[in-house]
């Protein structure tokens, strides 16, 4: 089965955990010093939240598998998108350890594809890339980089005072 995964940063844990617990009439069933998680099943959702320096609002969105045989019909699918897809196997990230599939879509937003294998005692590693084609942000996130020609920004005023919205 499959469950949708959206995770947040925020600006303070402590306050989010009880909106989203009063949101979701449920307690995090993880909780941490810089996360805290909802394994909700009404919805049917993974839903994360961190403070750990990333920008605050959404971070990433995912589906979640219970097999790793799900996990390889979704990475078939990513493949026929056409875009840059990072594989990370084994890999540490949000107190657990899995093997996951990333891509961006159109507005750069990373969807995450994983099977979690286990839980594990620290947030993560800092798996710090060096090649030019991905970077990694403050959770795990590998981001594709965009060509500086293309980073736009369509509701932030231009130099000329105009904007597209």
């Amino acid at each position: 089965m499959k469950r949708l995964h959206i995770h947040l940063s925020v600006n303070n844990l402590a306050s989010n955990i009880q909106f989203y617990s009063q949101l979701f009439n449920a307690e995090p069933t993880v909780v941490k010093d810089d996360y805290a998680k909802w394994m909700l099943d009404d919805p049917y959702v993974n839903f994360a939240i961190s403070q750990r320096g990333a920008p605050e609002g959404l971070n990433h969105l995912g589906i979640q598998v219970d097999s790793e045989e799900a996990l390889e019909q979704l990475n078939q699918q990513l493949k026929g998108i056409k875009a840059d897809v990072v594989e990370e196997k084994n890999t540490a990230c949000c107190y657990a350890m899995s093997d996951k599939y990333w891509i961006n879509d159109p507005q750069g937003i990373a969807w995450e594809h994983f099977h979690t294998l286990d839980t594990i005692p620290v947030f993560g590693e800092d798996n710090a890339r060096t090649d030019t084609q991905t970077a990694v942000s403050s959770c795990c996130v590998p981001i594709t980089q965009i060509p500086e020609a293309e980073k736009t920004a369509c509701c932030t005023p231009s130099s000329a005072g105009s904007s597209c919205c």
